[in-house]
């Protein structure tokens, strides 16, 4: 299958391309001859303005697969996110605006795929500040914490969308992804500071003081966000090719040689 990645530069877009390739696909350049599109291009950050995330994550999507489908293009995967389920923000709305833009273009098999937080080597933002802090032996004031939350390694997100590519069932529906069992943000503290090779220092502080303090940041680590990932097991017969630990092996791997 000849398929056309949009944001290939970037952390997921370093991913996708060689999983592409190593399951006999062609990654191209341009749109035009393609059989496929994956979607990633879009902001990827809750910061940016309600008129960006219009500008980019909607309107851009809905261009995008505009082209696609003026181009001969049959299939479109939209990576979207978890938070166009239940939107709270400007990101999440703009998320679920795109889904439903593609929705009204005619032409295209859609499959939009929905992940949580997706980590991995490269992974920058929120998880990256998490690894220096237990990295670095910081004190954590995580340890009275009591939630569930799913997470996905970029190894799994892009076997699923390869897997979306190549199952023509998987066209018209939205999948949730995940790695598997939810965890605590102190249960994944001690997990990472286990792949780290040194013990992640949790001390009590009671959440809804984090949360005053800290804001929509501190409730990403307070609140939970699990997902059932069921349909796309059931249905596409998908199972996660890596493990949470195996995952965040390799993600502290990299952390350690970022120096080197």
């Amino acid at each position: 299958m000849r398929v056309f990645v949009t944001g290939r530069s970037g952390f997921i877009g370093h991913w996708l391309a060689p999983t592409l390739e190593a399951r006999g696909h062609e990654v191209r350049v341009a749109i035009e001859g393609s059989d496929a599109v994956v979607h990633l291009a879009n902001i990827a950050h809750t910061s940016a303005s309600a008129a960006d995330l219009q500008r980019v994550n909607v309107d851009g999507t809905r261009q995008q697969a505009e082209r696609a489908a003026a181009a001969g293009v049959r299939k479109f995967v939209y990576l979207s996110s978890v938070k166009a389920a239940a939107p709270d923000d400007a990101y999440g709305r703009a998320k679920l605006a795109a889904e439903q833009a593609l929705a009204h273009i005619s032409g295209l098999d859609v499959v939009v795929l929905r992940p949580p937080l997706v980590y991995g080597p490269g992974v920058k933002a929120n998880f990256l500040a998490l690894m220096r802090a237990v990295s670095r032996g910081w004190l954590l004031p995580f340890a009275s914490i009591e939630n569930r939350r799913s997470l996905l390694y970029v190894g799994n997100l892009c076997d699923a969308i390869v897997h979306c590519l190549e199952i023509p069932r998987a066209a018209g529906r939205t999948y949730f992804l995940s790695d598997g069992r939810a965890v605590s943000t102190p249960e994944l503290c001690r997990a990472l500071g286990n792949a780290l090779g040194r013990s992640a220092r949790l001390v009590p502080f009671p959440p809804p003081w984090l949360e005053l303090l800290g804001g929509d940041r501190a409730r990403r680590l307070t609140r939970s966000l699990e997902i059932d990932d069921g349909a796309i097991r059931q249905e596409l017969g998908w199972r996660p090719p890596y493990t949470f630990e195996e995952g965040l092996r390799m993600t502290a791997e990299w952390y350690r040689g970022r120096g080197s």
